[in-house]
C-alpha cells in the first residue's frame, strides 16, 4: 500500500518537524543561484555570444565528435593546449614534416557585418572578458595556464603588406577571390581570424600600426589638409593631443625606436615613383596644403600614388628628415634589397597602390578592383619575400587589411582588445563602446611556423601587430599598444605545434 508523504516522513524521522514553508523557500533559492553560478562559469556571456554570432569568422570544428552544447558559445580550435614545454626559443623550420596540425577548416561563414553601437559593444565586452586574464580567446592554441611560457622565435626581419577597406569575410573568407592568398598562402602559414583594425578609415590604421597613436578627426578621414597636429600636447599613454595629421618630431614611432638601436626599416609604397610630377621618394604635400588624393569623387581615376597610403609621411621627424629619401621609396628597389641579408630591412612595410590594394573603388572606371586586384600583386611580390635569405633565415611576414568598411553590405565597426576612447575623436553617444575598424585578419607566415593553414583564435588588433614587432626587436611598447589588454601575438604561433 503506498504511504501519503506525511506518512513516509514519520516512519524515517520519527517526530521531527516538518521544515518550514520559509526553509523551503530559502533551500529552492539557494539552489536555483547555484545553477545560475554553474552557467555563467560553463557558458560565454550574452553579449560574447552575439558578437561571435555576427562576426564573419571561419568556424572550426573537431575531427571528432565532442560532447556539449554546439549553440553554446564560439567554436574552438579542435587541437587540445599543447603540453608545457621547457623555455627554448625554436629553430626556423622551412621544410617541415608532412605531417600539419590537427586544426582544419571544416566549415566557414561569409556574413554580412553591422557597424551599429550595440554589436561594436557587444564585441569589446566578449575581448574584454577574455583579454583580461590570459589574453588569448576561446580556442585559442596558446600553452595552458600552468605550463612554462614560451619565448619568442629570433625574427631579425619583418615584413608588413598592408591592403584597404575588405572584410573578413571577402579578404580571407570562403568566397574570397584572392585565390593566392586564401589558397596557396594561407596553407603555409598561420591565419589570426580575430584580428581587428582600430579605426576608419586606412591612414589612422597606418598611423596606429607605426607609433601607437590613436586617431585625430583628420587622419580619420584621410588627411585631406596635410596639416600639423596642433596643440600637440601630451596626454594619457602617451597619445599626443590636437587635431590635424602631421604629428610633431618629438611624437615617439617604431621607426625612431628602431634606429635607436641601430637597426634599419623601410618603407616600399607603391606608385611613388610613377606618377607625374611625384618625387621618387618621400613624396607628401607642404605643411597646410590641400592633398588632393584623399578627396576622390566616385568614378573619379586615381593617381599612381596616394599620400594616406603611405603613413611614414604624417611623423615630422621621418616627412623632415634628409634620410627620409632613402628611407620612403618605390616598389622598384624591393627586389635588389632582397638580394642579400645584410640589405634586406629589419623591418619592411610594404603598401600597394590604388589599382592593386585591394579597395573595392576602381582606380579607373571598368578596371579590377578589391581583393582580386590585390591578389595580383600578392603573387607578384610575395615570392620575392618568401624566396629571399632573409626571410629564410629568420623572417616574418604579416598580410592583414587596414580596415573594414564603415559603410555597406560588409560595414564593420567591431573591436576588441579594451579598444580605448581616442582623445582626439568625439566622445561617443551616451555609455557606448568606442567603435573599431571591424575584424580583418592577418595570415602571418615564417621559417618558424610549420605549414599546414592553420586558424588561431586568439583576438589581436593594429595595437598588437605593433607591440609584437616591439617585443620581436627588444623595444618597449609605444602608446595604446602598452595597454594591459594588448598582447603581441603568442609563442605558440611559432611553435610548429
Amino acid at each position: 500500500m503506498k504511504l501519503d508523504p506525511l506518512r513516509r516522513w514519520e516512519q524515517r524521522f520519527g517526530s521531527l518537524p516538518l521544515p518550514s514553508p520559509l526553509l523551503w523557500a530559502v533551500l529552492a533559492a539557494a539552489f536555483l543561484g547555484f545553477g545560475v553560478l554553474m552557467g555563467r562559469v560553463a557558458g560565454p556571456d550574452a553579449a560574447g555570444a552575439l558578437a561571435w554570432a555576427r562576426a564573419p569568422v571561419k568556424l572550426i570544428f573537431a575531427q571528432a565528435a565532442v560532447g556539449g552544447n554546439a549553440g553554446s558559445g564560439p567554436p574552438t580550435a579542435s587541437k587540445p593546449p599543447p603540453a608545457p614545454e621547457a623555455e627554448t626559443t625554436p629553430e626556423p623550420s622551412p621544410t617541415p614534416p608532412a605531417t600539419t596540425k590537427s586544426t582544419e577548416k571544416a566549415a566557414a561563414s561569409k556574413s554580412s557585418s553591422s557597424s551599429s553601437s550595440g554589436s561594436s559593444s557587444a564585441s569589446r565586452q566578449s575581448s574584454s572578458g577574455t583579454e583580461g586574464t590570459s589574453g588569448a580567446s576561446p580556442g585559442s592554441s596558446g600553452a595552458g595556464e600552468g605550463g612554462a611560457k614560451a619565448k619568442p622565435p629570433a625574427i631579425k626581419h619583418v615584413f608588413v603588406v598592408m591592403l584597404d577597406e575588405q572584410p573578413y569575410a571577402t579578404a580571407f573568407g570562403p568566397a574570397s577571390p584572392a585565390h593566392y592568398l586564401t589558397g596557396t598562402l594561407e596553407k603555409q602559414g598561420e591565419l589570426l581570424v580575430r584580428y581587428y583594425a582600430v579605426a576608419h578609415e586606412g591612414l589612422a590604421d597606418g598611423i596606429a600600426l607605426l607609433s601607437g597613436q590613436g586617431p585625430t578627426e583628420a587622419t580619420a578621414a584621410n588627411c585631406a589638409i596635410y596639416s600639423e597636429v596642433a596643440p600637440a600636447s601630451a596626454g594619457a599613454d602617451g597619445q599626443v593631443l590636437g587635431q590635424g595629421c602631421l604629428y610633431p618630431s618629438s611624437t615617439q614611432t617604431l621607426m625612431s625606436q628602431l634606429a635607436a638601436k641601430h637597426l634599419t626599416w623601410k618603407a616600399y609604397i607603391e606608385g611613388i615613383d610613377e606618377g607625374t610630377g611625384t618625387p621618387s621618394a618621400c613624396a607628401h604635400p607642404v605643411p597646410g596644403a590641400s592633398d588632393p588624393s584623399a578627396s576622390l569623387a566616385l568614378g573619379d581615376t586615381a593617381p599612381a600614388y596616394q599620400t594616406w597610403r603611405n603613413p611614414f609621411m604624417y611623423f615630422g621627424s621621418i616627412a623632415g628628415s634628409p634620410a627620409c629619401a632613402s628611407h620612403d621609396v618605390g616598389m622598384t628597389t624591393l627586389r635588389s634589397d632582397l638580394a642579400g641579408e645584410a640589405s634586406t630591412p629589419s623591418f619592411s612595410y610594404i603598401a600597394p597602390g590604388p589599382c592593386a590594394d585591394g579597395s573595392p573603388t576602381p582606380c579607373t572606371p571598368g578596371k579590377t578592383s578589391g581583393m582580386a586586384a590585390a591578389d595580383a600583386f600578392l603573387q607578384k611580390t610575395v615570392p620575392q619575400i618568401l624566396a629571399s635569405k632573409a626571410y629564410k633565415k629568420d623572417g616574418m611576414l604579416a598580410i592583414t587589411v587596414d580596415n573594414a568598411p564603415s559603410g555597406g553590405e560588409y560595414a564593420d565597426s567591431s573591436s576588441c582588445c579594451g579598444q580605448p576612447r581616442f582623445p582626439n575623436l568625439p566622445a561617443p553617444i551616451g555609455a557606448l563602446a568606442p567603435h573599431g575598424g571591424g575584424q580583418v585578419g592577418l595570415l602571418l607566415l615564417s621559417p618558424f611556423i610549420k605549414k599546414g593553414g592553420g586558424l588561431a583564435q586568439e583576438t589581436y588588433d593594429h595595437f598588437s601587430l605593433l607591440a609584437t614587432v616591439e617585443q620581436l626587436f627588444g623595444l618597449g611598447k609605444l602608446g595604446y599598444a602598452g595597454l594591459p589588454e594588448v598582447k603581441p601575438f603568442s609563442a605558440s604561433l611559432f611553435s610548429g605545434e
